[in-house]
Protein backbone atom coordinates (compact mmCIF):
# COMPACT_ATOMS: atom_id res chain seq x y z
CA UNK A 1 0.00 0.00 0.00
CA UNK A 2 1.42 3.37 -1.05
CA UNK A 3 2.19 5.71 1.81
CA UNK A 4 0.86 9.24 1.92
CA UNK A 5 3.37 11.94 1.13
CA UNK A 6 3.93 15.47 2.40
CA UNK A 7 6.14 18.47 1.63
CA UNK A 8 9.33 19.57 3.32
CA UNK A 9 11.00 22.85 2.41
CA UNK A 10 14.29 24.68 2.78
CA UNK A 11 17.89 24.01 1.81
CA UNK A 12 19.05 21.99 4.83
CA UNK A 13 15.84 20.00 5.27
CA UNK A 14 15.75 18.94 1.60
CA UNK A 15 19.51 18.39 1.33
CA UNK A 16 19.63 16.03 4.31
CA UNK A 17 16.57 14.18 2.99
CA UNK A 18 18.32 13.72 -0.36
CA UNK A 19 21.40 12.35 1.42
CA UNK A 20 19.38 9.96 3.58
CA UNK A 21 19.10 6.53 1.88
CA UNK A 22 16.22 5.64 4.19
CA UNK A 23 14.05 8.56 3.07
CA UNK A 24 11.75 7.87 0.11
CA UNK A 25 11.50 11.01 -2.03
CA UNK A 26 8.75 11.18 -4.62
CA UNK A 27 9.61 14.50 -6.25
CA UNK A 28 11.81 17.54 -5.83
CA UNK A 29 10.67 20.98 -6.94
CA UNK A 30 13.36 23.62 -7.22
CA UNK A 31 14.65 26.62 -9.08
CA UNK A 32 17.54 26.23 -11.51
CA UNK A 33 19.67 28.49 -9.31
CA UNK A 34 19.02 26.28 -6.28
CA UNK A 35 20.04 23.16 -8.20
CA UNK A 36 23.28 24.75 -9.41
CA UNK A 37 24.15 25.89 -5.90
CA UNK A 38 23.46 22.48 -4.38
CA UNK A 39 25.53 20.69 -7.01
CA UNK A 40 28.38 23.17 -6.59
CA UNK A 41 28.41 22.75 -2.80
CA UNK A 42 28.09 18.94 -2.95
CA UNK A 43 30.26 17.99 -5.91
CA UNK A 44 31.10 14.55 -4.51
CA UNK A 45 27.43 13.58 -4.26
CA UNK A 46 24.98 12.74 -7.02
CA UNK A 47 22.08 14.29 -5.12
CA UNK A 48 19.42 13.96 -7.80
CA UNK A 49 20.13 10.40 -8.91
CA UNK A 50 16.85 8.46 -9.22
CA UNK A 51 14.85 11.49 -8.10
CA UNK A 52 12.09 13.10 -10.15
CA UNK A 53 13.12 16.76 -10.48
CA UNK A 54 10.78 19.56 -11.56
CA UNK A 55 12.03 23.09 -12.13
CA UNK A 56 9.78 25.84 -10.82
CA UNK A 57 9.88 29.60 -10.46
CA UNK A 58 9.99 31.28 -7.06
CA UNK A 59 6.32 32.22 -7.43
CA UNK A 60 5.33 28.65 -8.30
CA UNK A 61 7.17 27.38 -5.21
CA UNK A 62 5.44 30.03 -3.09
CA UNK A 63 2.08 28.77 -4.32
CA UNK A 64 3.12 25.17 -3.71
CA UNK A 65 4.08 25.90 -0.10
CA UNK A 66 0.83 27.67 0.73
CA UNK A 67 0.38 30.44 3.26
CA UNK A 68 2.22 29.13 6.31
CA UNK A 69 5.02 31.70 5.96
CA UNK A 70 7.77 29.12 5.45
CA UNK A 71 10.80 30.24 3.43
CA UNK A 72 11.52 27.48 0.91
CA UNK A 73 14.90 28.86 -0.29
CA UNK A 74 14.14 27.54 -3.77
CA UNK A 75 13.81 23.91 -2.62
CA UNK A 76 10.75 21.77 -1.92
CA UNK A 77 10.58 17.97 -1.69
CA UNK A 78 7.63 15.60 -1.59
CA UNK A 79 8.58 12.77 0.76
CA UNK A 80 7.25 9.78 2.67
CA UNK A 81 7.60 9.26 6.41
CA UNK A 82 10.64 7.30 7.52
CA UNK A 83 10.11 3.73 8.65
CA UNK A 84 9.55 3.77 12.40
CA UNK A 85 10.81 1.51 15.14
CA UNK A 86 8.85 1.24 18.38
CA UNK A 87 10.38 2.50 21.59
CA UNK A 88 10.22 -1.04 23.02
CA UNK A 89 12.12 -2.54 20.10
CA UNK A 90 14.72 0.26 20.21
CA UNK A 91 15.35 -0.21 23.93
CA UNK A 92 15.63 -3.98 23.61
CA UNK A 93 18.04 -3.68 20.69
CA UNK A 94 20.24 -1.27 22.67
CA UNK A 95 19.92 -2.77 26.15
CA UNK A 96 23.69 -3.02 26.67
CA UNK A 97 24.54 0.64 26.19
CA UNK A 98 23.71 3.94 27.81
CA UNK A 99 20.88 5.88 26.18
CA UNK A 100 19.63 9.45 26.54
CA UNK A 101 16.09 10.21 25.38
CA UNK A 102 13.96 13.35 25.37
CA UNK A 103 10.24 13.06 26.14
CA UNK A 104 7.83 15.89 25.32
CA UNK A 105 4.40 16.35 26.84
CA UNK A 106 1.97 18.69 25.05
CA UNK A 107 4.74 20.50 23.19
CA UNK A 108 2.94 21.16 19.91
CA UNK A 109 4.49 24.22 18.27
CA UNK A 110 6.32 22.95 15.15
CA UNK A 111 9.06 25.59 15.38
CA UNK A 112 9.86 24.59 18.95
CA UNK A 113 9.80 20.88 18.14
CA UNK A 114 12.02 21.45 15.10
CA UNK A 115 14.52 23.39 17.21
CA UNK A 116 14.46 20.65 19.84
CA UNK A 117 15.20 18.04 17.15
CA UNK A 118 18.11 20.16 15.90
CA UNK A 119 19.62 20.45 19.39
CA UNK A 120 19.04 16.77 20.14
CA UNK A 121 21.00 15.77 17.05
CA UNK A 122 23.78 18.27 17.77
CA UNK A 123 24.29 16.88 21.29
CA UNK A 124 23.98 13.13 20.61
CA UNK A 125 20.54 12.47 22.07
CA UNK A 126 19.40 9.03 20.94
CA UNK A 127 15.71 9.73 20.33
CA UNK A 128 12.68 11.86 21.08
CA UNK A 129 9.42 10.55 22.53
CA UNK A 130 6.27 12.47 21.54
CA UNK A 131 2.55 11.94 22.00
CA UNK A 132 1.20 10.78 18.67
CA UNK A 133 -1.96 12.88 18.66
CA UNK A 134 -0.14 16.16 19.38
CA UNK A 135 2.89 15.73 17.11
CA UNK A 136 2.74 17.74 13.83
CA UNK A 137 4.52 15.04 11.85
CA UNK A 138 3.95 16.61 8.41
CA UNK A 139 4.65 20.23 9.30
CA UNK A 140 6.86 22.17 6.88
CA UNK A 141 7.77 24.51 9.74
CA UNK A 142 8.97 21.60 11.86
CA UNK A 143 11.28 20.24 9.18
CA UNK A 144 12.58 23.70 8.31
CA UNK A 145 13.31 24.50 11.98
CA UNK A 146 15.02 21.13 12.43
CA UNK A 147 17.43 22.14 9.62
CA UNK A 148 17.87 18.56 8.40
CA UNK A 149 18.05 17.08 11.90
CA UNK A 150 14.90 15.01 11.39
CA UNK A 151 16.92 12.71 9.12
CA UNK A 152 19.35 11.88 11.93
CA UNK A 153 17.30 11.00 14.99
CA UNK A 154 14.55 8.57 15.90
CA UNK A 155 11.14 10.02 16.74
CA UNK A 156 9.05 7.63 18.86
CA UNK A 157 5.36 8.43 18.58
CA UNK A 158 3.46 6.89 21.49
CA UNK A 159 -0.22 6.86 22.35
CA UNK A 160 0.30 7.19 26.11
CA UNK A 161 3.35 8.96 27.53
CA UNK A 162 2.93 7.72 31.10
CA UNK A 163 2.65 4.11 30.01
CA UNK A 164 5.87 4.60 28.05
CA UNK A 165 7.66 6.15 31.04
CA UNK A 166 6.62 3.28 33.29
CA UNK A 167 7.94 0.79 30.72
CA UNK A 168 11.27 2.60 30.45
CA UNK A 169 11.67 2.59 34.23
CA UNK A 170 11.41 -1.22 34.17
CA UNK A 171 14.37 -1.14 31.74
CA UNK A 172 16.63 0.80 34.13
CA UNK A 173 15.92 4.29 32.82
CA UNK A 174 15.94 7.27 35.18
CA UNK A 175 13.17 9.76 34.38
CA UNK A 176 14.19 13.35 35.08
CA UNK A 177 11.44 15.96 34.89
CA UNK A 178 12.28 19.60 34.22
CA UNK A 179 9.72 21.62 36.10
CA UNK A 180 9.37 25.09 37.63
CA UNK A 181 8.56 23.53 41.01
CA UNK A 182 11.94 21.79 41.21
CA UNK A 183 14.51 22.86 43.81
CA UNK A 184 17.65 21.23 42.43
CA UNK A 185 19.65 22.54 39.49
CA UNK A 186 20.18 19.88 36.84
CA UNK A 187 23.95 20.45 36.69
CA UNK A 188 24.25 18.95 40.19
CA UNK A 189 23.22 15.54 38.85
CA UNK A 190 25.63 12.93 37.48
CA UNK A 191 24.21 12.05 34.08
CA UNK A 192 25.14 8.40 33.82
CA UNK A 193 23.38 5.29 32.60
CA UNK A 194 20.02 5.47 30.83
CA UNK A 195 18.06 8.71 31.05
CA UNK A 196 14.75 10.21 29.95
CA UNK A 197 14.73 14.02 29.94
CA UNK A 198 11.11 15.03 30.40
CA UNK A 199 9.80 18.44 29.32
CA UNK A 200 6.29 19.92 29.30
CA UNK A 201 4.59 22.70 27.41
CA UNK A 202 5.53 26.33 28.00
CA UNK A 203 2.05 27.27 29.09
CA UNK A 204 1.15 24.43 31.46
CA UNK A 205 4.32 22.51 32.18
CA UNK A 206 4.12 18.84 33.07
CA UNK A 207 0.91 17.22 34.27
CA UNK A 208 0.69 15.98 37.86
CA UNK A 209 0.36 12.34 36.82
CA UNK A 210 3.40 12.66 34.56
CA UNK A 211 5.45 14.18 37.38
CA UNK A 212 4.48 11.23 39.55
CA UNK A 213 6.19 8.94 37.04
CA UNK A 214 9.47 10.84 37.28
CA UNK A 215 12.36 9.88 39.55
CA UNK A 216 13.81 13.38 39.85
CA UNK A 217 12.74 16.96 39.34
CA UNK A 218 15.24 19.51 38.08
CA UNK A 219 15.34 23.14 37.09
CA UNK A 220 17.65 25.25 34.92
CA UNK A 221 19.05 28.12 36.96
CA UNK A 222 18.82 31.55 35.32
CA UNK A 223 19.12 35.06 36.71
CA UNK A 224 16.14 37.08 37.90
CA UNK A 225 15.99 39.39 34.87
CA UNK A 226 14.10 36.76 32.85
CA UNK A 227 11.21 34.70 34.16
CA UNK A 228 11.91 31.64 32.03
CA UNK A 229 13.53 30.29 28.87
CA UNK A 230 11.77 29.18 25.71
CA UNK A 231 11.25 25.39 25.80
CA UNK A 232 13.61 24.78 22.88
CA UNK A 233 16.31 26.91 24.55
CA UNK A 234 15.88 25.01 27.81
CA UNK A 235 16.27 21.68 26.03
CA UNK A 236 19.36 22.94 24.22
CA UNK A 237 21.02 24.07 27.47
CA UNK A 238 20.29 20.74 29.15
CA UNK A 239 21.45 18.63 26.20
CA UNK A 240 24.66 20.61 25.80
CA UNK A 241 25.57 20.15 29.47
CA UNK A 242 24.93 16.40 29.33
CA UNK A 243 26.90 16.14 26.07
CA UNK A 244 29.86 17.89 27.69
CA UNK A 245 29.68 15.83 30.88
CA UNK A 246 29.65 12.36 29.28
CA UNK A 247 31.71 12.69 26.11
Amino acid sequence: MKKTTFLIVGKHAVLEALKNPSRKIERVFLTEDAQKKLNRENQSLNLFKSVNVFFKSQRELNNLCGKDDTSHQGLVAEVEQLEEITIKDFVLENKNRNINLIALEEVTDPRNIGSIIRSAVAFNIDGIIVKERSFPSKSKLLYKSASGGAEHIKIFRVSNLNTTLRFLKTKNFWVSAFDVSAKKDFTQNKWEGKNVLLFGSEGYGLKRKTLENSDYKFKVNINKNIESLNISNTVSVVCHHIFQSIK
